[in-house]
């Protein structure tokens, strides 16, 4: 059975490879699902590692419903996936109805010739899952990234198994979210070639807690996206200048 790891940095993809996982997902972010990282820590992972390494294409947290200059970024950051060796893309699109936006994925999927690609977690959010397997099968991905829909991939094995049917192992269906040492056999006896899991550890690294928190709540509410404001900053530059 294969393993992938989602490594949120270049101590954690180190790690996966000194465990003995087969691949790594590098992302940044996993408090909102996982980010693009950015391309120095994308450049290190290639240069001075030699496990395989597929790059989460995701601009911002929120959504999956993407702006004309979110998608442009994404091909971007593809682009220069593609260039320094990366082995695979996970990414893709929804529709403002939490379906899989097929023209858009179509074109990260075309940009990405040369490497696999994985449609990711968004594919939860989907109102009609078994109707948007097929989707999936028609784009020829090479593989979905899944909960089975629940908060835990163990509490949507039952799920995941259906969506392994429903595509008729024309994509390899892959269990993601909550899998740990106490479950990931369950995943193995049902008969999924592929698991991806974080098997994260956290370090308090601060000798005391800091004054003032960097941390926003708000930023963290799903279909929440946050940005600069053009009427406000015009206000303010009027009144300072």
């Amino acid at each position: 059975m294969e393993i992938e790891i989602c490594a949120n940095s270049f101590t954690s993809a180190k790690a996966a490879q000194n465990a003995g996982a087969d691949r790594i997902m590098l992302c940044s972010e996993l408090s909102v699902g996982g980010l693009t990282p950015s391309l120095g820590l994308i450049e290190k992972v290639i240069i001075e590692l030699d496990i395989p390494v597929h790059i989460l294409i995701r601009p911002r947290s929120g959504n999956f419903t993407y702006s004309d200059e979110d998608f442009d970024v994404m091909l971007r950051d593809i682009a220069f996936c593609g260039e320094i060796g990366c082995a695979g893309i996970i990414s893709g699109a929804l529709d403002h109805h939490h379906e899989i936006d097929v023209k858009r994925t179509k074109q990260l999927i075309n940009a990405s010739q040369g490497m696999d690609f994985t449609f990711h977690r968004a594919f939860d959010w989907a109102e009609n899952p078994l109707d948007e397997i097929h989707k999936l099968v028609d784009l020829k991905v090479t593989r979905l990234l899944s909960s089975g829909l629940q908060p835990t991939a163990f509490e949507g094995i039952s799920f995941l198994k259906e969506l392994k049917e429903a595509s008729d192992s024309k994509i390899e269906i892959m269990p993601a979210g909550g899998i740990t040492i106490q479950n990931a056999v369950a995943f193995k006896e049902a008969g999924f070639r592929t698991i991806h899991l974080s098997a994260t550890t956290k370090k308090q690294t601060l000798y005391k807690k800091p004054k003032v928190s960097m941390h926003s709540p708000s930023f963290f509410d799903d279909g929440v996206v946050a940005t600069s404001d053009e009427e406000t900053i015009k206000e303010i530059v009027t009144l300072l200048s």
